[in-house]
């Protein structure tokens, strides 16, 4: 069972993707070769199989660059799940007097849901 690890690994590597999941992408060869820009957050757009290799390939956007990225091997691609995106809005301390005990994103969310109707805020005690 000693290569167990690693099939675990192989099979999150290989997960499947929809159009609109969040995925965290390795160019391997920049990766590999010591040159920045290596990593990037992307929205898949599409997948489709190679005609030769018979692989699922993704097609992404690249949201820092806005700019499409082509044939992007799933070995290479991780899902970023909504719940770790969210997890500090979700677990902000709503009871805190100081918001400076949140995160800027919980804190943001918090003004753009509630507005500016101070009634609907916590308490300050």
């Amino acid at each position: 069972m000693a290569d167990q690890p690693h099939t675990q690994q192989a099979a999150t590597a290989r997960a499947a993707y929809i159009k609109g999941d969040m995925v965290l992408v390795r160019d391997a060869e920049r990766f590999w070769l010591g040159l920045p820009g290596h990593t990037f957050v992307g929205r898949v757009e599409r997948s489709w199989r190679h005609a030769d290799t018979g692989k699922l390939l993704y097609d992404l956007v690249e949201l820092s660059a806005s700019r499409v990225r082509a044939g992007i091997d799933p070995d290479y691609m991780r899902p970023l799940p909504a719940a770790d995106a969210m997890h500090d809005i979700d677990t902000a301390p709503l009871s805190e007097p100081d918001t400076g005990a949140m995160t800027p994103a919980a804190v943001a969310w918090l003004r753009r849901h509630l507005g500016q109707d101070s009634s609907t805020l916590p308490a300050r005690h």
